[in-house]
């Protein structure tokens, strides 16, 4: 690496914008630094769109790559968003695949593999609250999975994620206005279909709150 990508880079700062120049400047390290800050969301979202942890993990691989190959396209902006559109894209790629395959139902799958995806991990400190969490956290996965894939990506962007509207329309490629109906939509679905289920999630999770 040159004396120049050098002075870009200085991984204490914690800078992105630092990173992501170093790396264009052909720094393994400066691009492993963004792969550790993005990994976890560019694996949650391929998650939530293939639906299958091995295929998610492989679709990570592939979107790091491939970003990676194409960072003398990157003209700046959030790359977290740039990043997450090229996982996105990715991610439809392998479902596409699949779905050229016999279909397997949601509830094949099982439960979701929390060793690859470390942020679903069951916090519980005992096994009457932990199992309390499992239920709580397979009904709403099944209610996830029920919504049209374009809210559930878009629901997943920005709740899940944390993008803000302009970068979910970049992730997805749509206006403005499409992210934030979508998301509308999608909330008021997830809602309807959680009431639907209601029996099913711990007695806690529906108590109505004091005063109401």
């Amino acid at each position: 690496m040159t004396a120049f990508c050098e002075a870009l880079w200085a991984p204490e700062q914690g800078e992105e914008e630092a990173w992501v120049a170093a790396a264009r400047c052909g720094s393994a390290d400066a691009f492993n630094e963004l792969v550790l800050r993005y990994q976890r969301q560019v694996h949650n979202l391929a998650y939530r769109i293939i639906e299958d942890s091995a295929a998610a993990d492989d679709a990570t691989q592939e979107a790091f790559i491939s970003a990676y190959q194409s960072l003398g396209r990157f003209r700046g902006g959030s790359f977290r968003a740039w990043v997450l559109r090229i996982a996105a894209n990715a991610s439809h790629d392998e479902l596409r695949r699949r779905r050229r395959q016999p279909k397997v139902s949601w509830a094949d799958f099982g439960d979701l593999d929390e060793e690859a995806n470390p942020h679903l991990a069951d916090p519980g400190p005992n096994p009457e609250q932990s199992l309390q969490q499992q239920e709580l956290r397979r009904v709403l996965e099944r209610a996830l999975g029920k919504l049209p894939e374009h809210q559930r990506l878009t629901l997943v962007l920005i709740d899940s994620l944390g993008l803000s509207y302009e970068e979910a329309a970049h992730v997805m490629g749509v206006a403005l206005g499409t992210v934030k109906s979508r998301l509308a939509r999608a909330r008021s679905e997830m809602q309807r279909l959680l009431q639907e289920e209601r029996e099913l999630l711990p007695f806690r999770a529906w108590s109505p709150a004091p005063g109401r």
